[in-house]
């Protein structure tokens, strides 16, 4: 037997369980909950009943959002034992940059709404905890900010593509000059889908200026402004007229624009936001405008997959867009195996029903390169600002470390579905 004296478990399950409980012996508890459910329902008790319709809300009777979930817990890890698993590599590589865990986290518009420091609070959050921070199109604040918070951490940008290709090329410039790694194309949302929870509602926050930080800052959107807002015949009256006026004054004085100016920028922003034409042609132009790794983000169906990889695209994100899109699609996790099967080995991420750890684990085994995680770390935002996103990751991260090492396993590469039952 070996008398040689092991390091201490440095990993950052074993970090997080001795954070939490140490602390909790001083009486101290975590600043968000734990359970994936618990931390959901403190977060819509704390949200505005506009913010919780927008960020937990999806499409039609939410079938899809309830797929999502039940491809998690249709599988199941089968553990082996008595391996040596007390070190963990959970690093993955991608586009030359290894990654510390295979996690990133999802872009998410219209952060405002839950916190005020919005995407920035995010961005010192996902740069503290090292994880890589994919920067929304329709973000409440600009992505030069959010990178100048981040130092060297990794960031990618997801571009909507708008109907105004000069727009477009003047945020993908700016995406690469702000440091960001990769472009992820959001393929799923040329046209909005139909969201009871919103339209009950009456709400939706762009018509507020709220969400437009990329485009606000931006020379070439604010160029092409128009004098004055088109003639919609749709006015609102009463509360809501003074509550979008309110918030327009404030997104307006942010930005340096007039009352006059905002609602000509809401105006062209709902005349050129998307793109439903949008074609395999538009991807290739896409190449032509930008040097970073292309990644093409809500691919659902083997074919398409097929397709990316011949039009020499870099990477492919299985989304649904958290089922906010198409309700009675397909579950991301149920698409995954067979698009894998066709990217002829490009790199494969997954969004869409992630909750844990053993989520992260479970994606990985069927052939995810790494997964992307939103809502969770939203609800944390909401509850704690930038201490509750990094609560959030810690827990994820935690617990997919341990989840690795109990499946019998010590590198996130390792995984397969040699792990999973059936």
């Amino acid at each position: 037997m070996s008398t040689e004296q092991k390091k201490p478990d440095v990993s950052p399950g074993r970090l997080r369980q001795m954070q939490i409980y140490v602390t909790g012996a001083g009486g101290k508890r975590p600043t968000v909950p734990v359970a994936p459910d618990l931390l959901e329902q403190a977060a819509i008790r704390k949200m505005t009943p506009e913010a919780a319709a927008y960020i937990v809300g999806g499409a039609g009777g939410e079938v899809t959002m309830r797929a999502n979930r039940a491809a998690f817990d249709r599988h199941q890890i089968v553990p082996r034992v008595l391996r040596d698993v007390s070190r963990r590599d959970l690093s993955v590589t991608l586009f030359g940059r290894r990654h510390a865990v295979p996690v990133l986290l999802d872009p998410i518009g219209v952060l405002e709404m839950v916190h005020p420091e919005a995407d920035l609070a995010v961005a010192r959050a996902a740069a503290a905890e090292n994880i890589a921070y994919v920067f929304s199109n329709q973000a409440s604040v600009p992505m030069e900010q959010c990178a100048a918070a981040m130092g060297d951490a990794p960031r990618w940008f997801q571009l909507y593509w708008s109907s105004d290709d000069d727009f477009v090329r003047s945020v993908v410039a700016r995406a690469e000059k702000c440091g960001c790694e990769a472009i992820a194309v959001t393929l799923d949302t040329t046209l909005l889908g139909w969201r009871p929870r919103d339209l009950d509602a009456a709400y939706l926050p762009f018509l507020r200026g709220l969400g437009l930080g990329q485009y606000l800052s931006d020379p070439v959107f604010k160029s092409k402004i128009p004098p004055g807002p088109p003639e919609t015949g749709i006015r609102p009256r009463g509360f809501d007229l003074i509550s979008t006026a309110l918030s327009l004054r404030r997104k307006g004085k942010e930005f340096g624009l007039s009352m006059q100016q905002m609602r000509a920028a809401v105006a062209h922003f709902t005349a050129t936001y998307s793109r439903p034409d949008l074609n395999w042609v538009d991807i290739k132009r896409l190449r032509d405008m930008t040097k970073l790794p292309i990644l093409l983000k809500g691919i659902r169906h083997a074919d398409d997959a097929r397709l990316a990889q011949e039009q020499g695209v870099d990477g492919i994100i299985v989304s649904n867009h958290g089922g906010r899109q198409v309700d009675g699609e397909i579950a991301t996790l149920d698409a995954l195996p067979s698009i894998v099967s066709k990217a002829n080995g490009l790199p494969v991420l997954l969004d869409s029903g992630v909750r844990s750890g053993s989520d992260v684990a479970k994606a990985l085994a069927l052939g995810a390169t790494a997964v992307l995680i939103g809502r969770p770390y939203v609800y944390g935002l909401a509850l704690a600002g930038e201490n509750g996103v990094r609560e959030v990751i810690r827990n994820i991260v935690a617990e997919f470390d341990l989840t690795l090492a109990l499946a019998g396993l010590t590198k996130a590469s390792d995984l397969d579905t040699s792990i999973l039952a059936g």
